[in-house]
């Protein structure tokens, strides 16, 4: 039947009273949290979410719906899955307009239907009804079981003094048996998966059987309530006396009902899960200890989820399964190679680790951490070194993470304790020996709450980590065969102590060739796949890379480049699709050239300024070393005359380091007037500007020593500076050249802004290994001792 036909179809169903009634065979489905609902039974229900209202308002006043059950009742927005496979058809009685966006609907029970695949889900989930009628049976069994029930019933009512007679002549008016265990059923205390079971059973007899055994429990502890009751009202009844009658009492409960046996079976099954996990003598000890303990608690104990929570916790840790490594050194390389370009320094490390292991295989694991700019393939390179080794991985994002429990966990006396990142990740990797991959570890905060690069000083010390403590778990756990593995953008922000254990390994940024040869084996392949595109069809051509890698991105990684070969394959699966739209698709292809590339991107956002911007005396390019890896920047002077003694203005929102440099360089400057053809009264009186451009970017550091007395001088003699130079070096008072860091970042991003030649202090030369060949054919490095060297190569000659 079409779904339009089937929403308009009813059907005829048996209510719970046993009167026909007319039901639409399709109904709007309203999701319910711990709530279960019985035919017979009104009930008024909360309903505030957008999809229960969209429910309710298709089934209107007077109308039905199916309402179901929620197994997780945290779960927002339930799918059929989310939901228990019963419901229960209602009457909607009455809808009542709540405060806010809400509204209460009063509904009675008119038949159980199982769930059925919707036939829609928006707005509201409708599906097809699929009536539970009750099995007609009549015997002498169903009939003494029903006369029980009502007994028990009865009982139950005058036990409680705040229940009225009349309900008792209310429980023997229930017209049949499956109404009577549907009724009462509903009213009693039980979890909703068992309400749900009791909702399940189509059978009268069995239903009235399980409700007749949590009437007889209830009746036993309103018969001890009492008891105790009528004691402690004729004489002060000793607390030991008191505790051990109502123990006794409830495991009299207990049998009766049949929950004692399900509690040993729960311990018989953790104590052999705790033997199945080979734990250490400490742990086993531990986790016997709280075996004994949960099997003294009673059943409804509330301390017996905690500490199931722990056993559990304790039989599923790695404590002893661990993956065999694959010491295979030419096939580690091959995978390596297969899913990183370059990095050959991380993965001769790797190579030297596993060599290590295949001749020393109890030798201590490094811990290392990979520094470098965003992009560069810090984090999937953790990926690859676990899939080189053959072991699994884990991760553990620390960025923004401020709370030492979430390294150590938290103790047990806390509501919702549980373990911390390392265990919890070791529990999912399912062995004690992955590789762990912490994340962004420069990125770790500290508050009221503790310092978790304290906490991780233990975790990353080869001396120390074989008895990890976690204040959850409460005993060592070994973490010493797990190759750690950190990465940052800087060290500047690592604590000084957590840095001392860790092996600094660097990644630079990349070149042009590299980004090109990246583009074409790793980018170009995958975000062909991601947008269902086939490589035989599509070419991407050589000018094409090179003009996205030159003229669209600059930075020392490559996930812009990543995104401006998806927003070109973004392009190209549009064109696909509209040509199979029109009919029109043919097999010729689509070639991908420089100028698709030009019509896809819009207009180039990086272009040469190095010429433009130093066409005017006073403007020197420096170079930079920051956590994105290496830039170039613009120093900017003017002289401004007037004033009564020199002055030295800064801007750009510059460090004190920085500041510092700018005043020796000025002292300098003044200190060499004669020499560089100034006139000492041309400095005096006067206020001198130095601006770094991009002033909302923090800037500091001695590197831009150079750079600024590249700009006095050429803002105060009038010389020019070179467009396609630019320096980096410390200075000093004496005008000598002092060496600084990041050199490789600093000449590759030189080379990305089109520099062609780089002065660097003679110091650094030791540096220059680092740089790759292509680079130094394309720039062409300058070595100084002294400011005098790096004048004569930056300024043009005086005019004249």
């Amino acid at each position: 039947m079409p779904d339009e036909d089937l929403k308009s179809s009813s059907q005829t169903v048996m209510a719970a009273g046993q009167e026909p009634v007319e039901v639409p065979t399709v109904l709007p489905v309203l999701p319910v949290r711990d709530v279960v609902m019985f035919p017979g039974v009104t009930v008024p229900l909360a309903i505030g979410r957008s999809r229960s209202l969209a429910a309710l308002d298709r089934a209107a006043e007077g109308g039905f719906m199916i309402v179901a059950t929620q197994r997780d009742p945290a779960t927002e927005e339930p799918t059929l899955g989310d939901l228990y496979p019963v419901g229960c058809v209602v009457r909607i009685l009455r809808i009542i307009d709540a405060r806010r966006d809400g509204k209460q609907a009063i509904v009675v029970g008119v038949i159980r239907t199982r769930l059925a695949p919707p036939i829609e889900d928006d707005p509201a989930l409708l599906m097809r009804i699929d009536p539970l009628p009750d099995l007609e049976t009549d015997s002498p069994e169903l009939e003494s079981m029903w006369k029980r029930v009502i007994k028990l019933a009865q009982r139950v009512i005058d036990l409680h003094d705040d229940y009225p007679d009349e309900w008792k002549s209310f429980v023997s008016g229930i017209p049949s048996p499956g109404l009577m265990a549907d009724v009462i059923g509903s009213t009693l205390p039980l979890p909703p998966e068992e309400k749900v079971a009791l909702l399940e059973e189509t059978d009268p007899a069995r239903r009235l059987e399980r409700v007749a055994r949590n009437l007889e429990r209830e009746v036993t502890i309103a018969e001890t309530q009492r008891t105790l009751s009528t004691q402690s009202a004729s004489a002060e009844m000793d607390p030991e006396r008191r505790e051990r009658l109502l123990r006794g009492r409830m495991r009299e409960i207990e049998t009766e009902i049949g929950e004692n046996d399900a509690s040993v079976r729960e311990a018989d099954q953790l104590r052999a899960k705790v033997e199945a996990a080979d734990l250490p003598e400490e742990a086993k000890s531990q986790a016997e200890r709280e075996l004994q303990r949960l099997a003294a608690l009673p059943a409804h104990a509330p301390d017996r989820y905690l500490i199931r929570t722990y056993i559990e916790w304790m039989a599923e840790l790695p404590w002893s399964k661990e993956t065999e490594d694959l010491l295979d050194l030419p096939s580690a390389r091959e995978i390596l190679d297969a899913d990183h370009h370059d990095l050959d320094k991380v993965k001769n490390r790797i190579l030297e680790f596993l060599a290590v292991r295949k001749l020393a295989p109890e030798a201590k694991s490094p811990i290392l951490c990979f520094v470098g700019p965003p992009g560069v393939g810090k984090t999937s390179l953790g990926r690859s070194v676990a899939r080189a080794m053959g072991r699994k991985f884990a991760r553990a994002s620390l960025g923004g993470v401020r709370d030492e429990a979430e390294i150590r966990g938290h103790r047990r006396t806390y509501v919702g304790a549980m373990p911390g990142r390392i265990l919890q990740s070791l529990r999912r990797a399912g062995t004690r020996n992955p590789v762990f991959l912490l994340d962004e570890i420069d990125k770790i905060g500290a508050d009221f709450r503790g310092d978790p690069s304290s906490a991780l000083l233990e975790v990353l010390d080869p001396e120390q980590n074989s008895t990890f403590s976690d204040h959850y778990i409460e005993v060592p756990f070994d973490l010493s065969h797990v190759l750690f593995i950190t990465t940052a953008n800087t060290v500047s922000t690592i604590p000084s102590a957590l840095l001392d254990r860790m092996e600094v390994i660097e990644l630079s940024g990349y070149t042009e060739n590299d980004k090109k040869v990246i583009a074409r084996e790793h980018l170009i392949p995958k975000q062909l796949e991601a947008h269902g595109l086939s490589a035989d069809r599509i070419e991407v051509s050589d000018d094409a890379i090179e003009k996205v890698v030159s003229e669209y991105t600059r930075e020392a990684g490559v996930r812009n480049l990543d995104r401006n070969i998806a927003t070109l394959m973004r392009k190209v699966a549009k064109r696909v699709a509209s040509d199979a739209a029109s009919g029109s698709d043919s097999n010729d292809g689509i070639r991908l050239d420089a100028d698709f590339v030009s019509n896809a991107l819009g207009a180039p956002p990086h272009l040469p300024e190095t010429a433009e911007r130093t066409n005017l005396p006073g403007v020197a390019v420096g170079l930079a070393h920051t956590s994105h890896g290496g830039d170039i920047l613009f120093v900017e002077a003017t002289v401004m005359p007037g004033g009564e003694e020199i002055t030295l203005r800064l801007t750009g929102q510059l460090g004190d380091v920085m500041r510092e440099s700018a005043q020796a360089a000025l002292s300098w400057v003044r200190a060499n007037a004669p020499a560089l053809g100034l006139a000492v009264d041309g400095l005096e009186p006067s206020e001198i500007h130095l601006h770094v451009p991009a002033g909302a970017v923090p800037k500091d550091g001695p590197s831009a020593g150079i750079t600024l007395v590249t700009a006095l001088v050429s803002a105060l003699s009038g010389r020019r500076a070179r467009g396609n130079v630019a320096m980096t070096g410390e200075i000093s008072l004496r005008g000598r050249v002092l060496p600084v860091g990041g050199i490789k970042d600093k000449v590759l991003a030189a080379g990305r802004a089109g520099i062609d030649t780089v002065i660097l202090p003679r110091r650094n030369e030791k540096d220059l290994v680092d740089i790759p060949e292509e680079v130094l054919e394309k720039v062409a490095i300058r070595l100084v001792n002294t400011i005098d060297e790096v004048l004569d190569l930056a300024l043009e000659p005086a005019p004249g």
